[in-house]
């Protein structure tokens, strides 16, 4: 899969910008806060529906700009063609296909984007909220279903976060249909999550093994979200005093989690910063591979600010691994990494929000 043209209006300090992209390296340089990163997350936003940076969403708009729309030409590897679009001046994401309008899911089921920037250590060193959306993004991709059961958990989960707060306590025959829904959906969420990290960990184990060598072995360890010596519907009905106290739903698909520990790195904590980025970096890689097996393509992989993230020689393990998958690669600097001396890429530069092609 790769990204042929892409266009981007009203994002951050790109007023508008139209680029033709290498099928292979695509560099972009340029001194910091000239909107590298954005041309990035214009790529990432086709294929999250959101930004892999923090902060309101209101900041993704152009100061006086009433739009923002990102648009972009995919080529699968059977030469079909796609043009995909995403737009948003409102608050809700307006999504297009072939131009017509469409559900986001069918959006990002035809643009694959990973990306690797500066906060990517908090996939390994951050909340829950992160690796689930990690995971999920994955088994999306894996599982055609699992869309239509996050939506229904989310629905029930709504629901029965919404009696949680009513004024007085409602009555058990309120709860138990969203309760009951909320078990179903989620031992099917439960069960497709574990199947894509069983497939996901030997992918992993080898990426790791490229990269971190002297943390040893790994384990990879699920945590569901709730006991696992109890059925999730007893556990809600057990627990609504206590949800109610809180205001939410306290079990669940909603509350899983996963995490890497090594043979000489048990804890999260006995990693440097370093050595979480470059485990996050490892699981970017390991699913990317992971797509590629079962979609038949690799995704677009973004490497923001690469020369600054990895040292010298992990810069250029990656990239000869990205060249050797022949992936498509979207990298930042604010120069030419030593990485890319030797490797033909296409360089673009980029100055208060102007992109221009330079090789």
């Amino acid at each position: 899969m790769r990204l042929e043209q892409l266009r981007m209006q009203g994002l951050r300090c790109i007023t508008d910008a139209d680029v033709e992209l290498d099928p292979a390296i695509n560099l972009f340089v340029g001194a910091n806060g000239a909107g590298k990163t954005s041309i990035l997350e214009a790529a990432f936003l086709l294929s999250h529906a959101r930004s892999f940076r923090s902060g309101a969403r209101e900041a993704l708009l152009s100061r006086g700009a009433a739009r923002l729309s990102v648009f972009a030409e995919v080529r699968h590897a059977d030469d079909r063609v796609c043009r995909v679009g995403l737009g948003r001046s409102g608050i809700r994401w307006e999504a297009r296909v072939e131009g017509v309008n469409v559900a986001i899911g069918q959006l990002v089921r035809e643009c694959a984007v990973v990306c690797f920037e500066p906060g990517s250590h908090a996939l390994i060193a951050g909340a829950a909220e992160e690796r689930r959306r990690f995971l999920d993004w994955g088994v999306f991709h894996v599982e055609h279903d699992f869309l239509s059961h996050w939506r229904r958990h989310q629905r029930a989960l709504k629901q029965r976060n919404s009696l949680l707060r009513s004024p007085s306590m409602p009555a058990d025959e309120l709860f138990e249909p969203w309760e009951a829904e909320l078990a179903l959906s989620g031992a099917h969420i439960d069960r497709q999550r574990q199947a894509y990290l069983d497939l996901l960990r030997p992918k992993l184990r080898a990426s790791v093994t490229g990269l971190l060598p002297e943390l040893g072995e790994l384990d990879l360890r699920y945590r569901r979200g709730w006991s696992d010596d109890q059925d999730l519907t007893q556990q809600l009905r057990a627990q609504r005093g206590r949800d109610r106290a809180r205001g939410h739903t306290t079990a669940g698909a909603h509350r899983a989690d996963w995490s890497i520990a090594f043979e000489h790195a048990p804890l999260r904590e006995h990693l440097s910063r370093g050595q979480e980025k470059l485990t996050a970096l490892a699981c970017l890689l390991a699913q990317a591979e992971l797509y590629a097996e079962h979609r038949g393509e690799w995704p677009i992989v973004c490497l923001d600010d690469l020369a600054s993230e990895l040292d010298q020689a992990h810069q250029g393990a990656v990239v000869a691994q990205l060249v050797a998958a022949g992936a498509q690669v979207l990298l930042t600097g604010t120069e030419m990494p030593q990485a890319l001396t030797n490797v033909p890429s296409r360089v673009f530069h980029v100055e208060q929000g102007q992109v221009t092609r330079l090789l």
